[in-house]
């Protein structure tokens, strides 16, 4: 599918930056804000979410949606990890864990709607822990507090390209790019 212009629901000019340095086609992004679902599970998230602006916007687009999810704390805060970051922060998330198993799972959902009202959904997932302090400048949100397997660095200490090398946001919009390329 040859694509000009793609809609990303998001208004976070982060991860903007990042779909277009991944996608590299032009993204624009919405300043729409919907209710969103609560659930642990990012697909079912996202899937609402895009069904929702796509009602609103009557276009072609995509969402997405991530989860950080701690194995010392089942699965917890799983999609929750955004609002749980801006009460307590990443100082409050590394405490959450304190002297427990640091695994931890991030994993992105990026649902698309096509013309037809059909969704297609794929999923990016990184494995990795929790660090013991946040780390870091660069990136956004949790990004100070996570390491991916095999690395020794958070996100957050990572230019965007090394990040790139890890990301589950990444992994999950190659998906995306490479279906569009098939249709």
């Amino acid at each position: 599918m040859k694509i000009n212009s793609l809609i990303f629901a998001t208004s976070n000019k982060d991860k903007l930056k990042e779909a277009r340095e991944i996608l590299k086609v032009p993204l624009e992004g919405t300043s729409l804000e919907i209710e969103e679902v609560q659930s642990l599970d990012p697909v079912k998230v996202a899937t609402l979410k895009a069904k929702e602006y796509y009602k609103i916007l009557r276009k072609p687009l995509f969402v997405e949606d991530g989860s950080l999810s701690f194995a010392a704390l089942n699965g917890l805060p799983g999609t929750y990890v955004n609002d749980v970051f801006k009460a307590i922060g990443n100082a409050g998330l590394v405490k959450l864990i304190s002297g427990k198993n640091r695994q931890a799972i991030a994993k992105v959902a990026v649902v698309y709607i096509d013309n037809n009202a059909k969704e297609h959904v794929f999923i990016g997932k990184v494995e990795g822990s929790i660090s013991d302090k946040p780390k870091g400048k660069n990136g956004f949100g949790w990004d100070a507090v996570f390491i991916p397997k095999g690395e020794t660095k958070t996100f957050a200490e990572m230019t965007l390209q090394e990040k790139n090398k890890y990301s589950m946001r990444k992994k999950a919009l190659l998906c995306f790019s490479r279906w569009l390329s098939s249709v």
